[in-house]
């Protein structure tokens, strides 16, 4: 008999409380200290290029698992918005929005934003740079659980980083461990 697969339910957007399972091993036996959570943030993004802090989020529904050992997966729901592990730290944010537009320039004649020769609505947005730059930075981060706690480096937060704002975002959470 092979390993069935262990498929997550799909969460109402803004839904809040986990989804809590009891996860078989490969005999099929239970393990009923492991569980796994999943949340779904909501947040509303600033315009352009913007910077969220998500860690105190992420603590609060780590605390509120109970899960003293295991890892956290943050997961940008989005094209046009990145999750990455920086220092939350105002100069660097504000290099982060002036040094990504040189990176890679909105409006530099990407195909993406040739809107009359794409099959789709009128109002779409030119915002090619903006799946560019989230490509290179990363739709998710898995952070370590050790103690409890967040195995983060003293300066390293998990970082939000919207792109193409200002929007309404969702944040995939997922808590696993015992």
């Amino acid at each position: 008999m092979g390993v069935r697969p262990y498929i997550l339910q799909p969460t109402e957007i803004g839904h809040q409380s986990p989804r809590r399972r009891n996860i078989p091993n490969r005999s099929g036996a239970r393990h009923p200290d492991m569980r796994i959570d999943h949340h779904v943030l909501t947040l509303t993004t600033g315009p352009a290029i913007h910077v969220l802090d998500l860690t105190p989020r992420l603590r609060g529904l780590l605390a509120q698992s109970g899960v003293r050992a295991g890892f956290v997966t943050v997961t940008s729901r989005h094209t046009t918005a990145a999750v990455v592990v920086n220092e939350n730290e105002a100069r660097l944010l504000q290099d982060v929005r002036e040094v990504y537009p040189r990176l890679i320039p909105p409006g530099d004649g990407y195909l993406h934003d040739d809107i009359e020769l794409r099959d789709c609505p009128p109002d779409e947005p030119r915002n090619a740079h903006a799946h560019l730059l989230a490509m290179l930075l990363g739709s998710s981060e898995v952070i370590p659980v050790v103690d409890g706690d967040l195995d983060l480096g003293t300066w390293q937060s998990v970082l939000l980083v919207e792109l193409d704002g200002p929007r309404e975002r969702t944040v995939g959470v997922q808590v696993c461990g015992e």
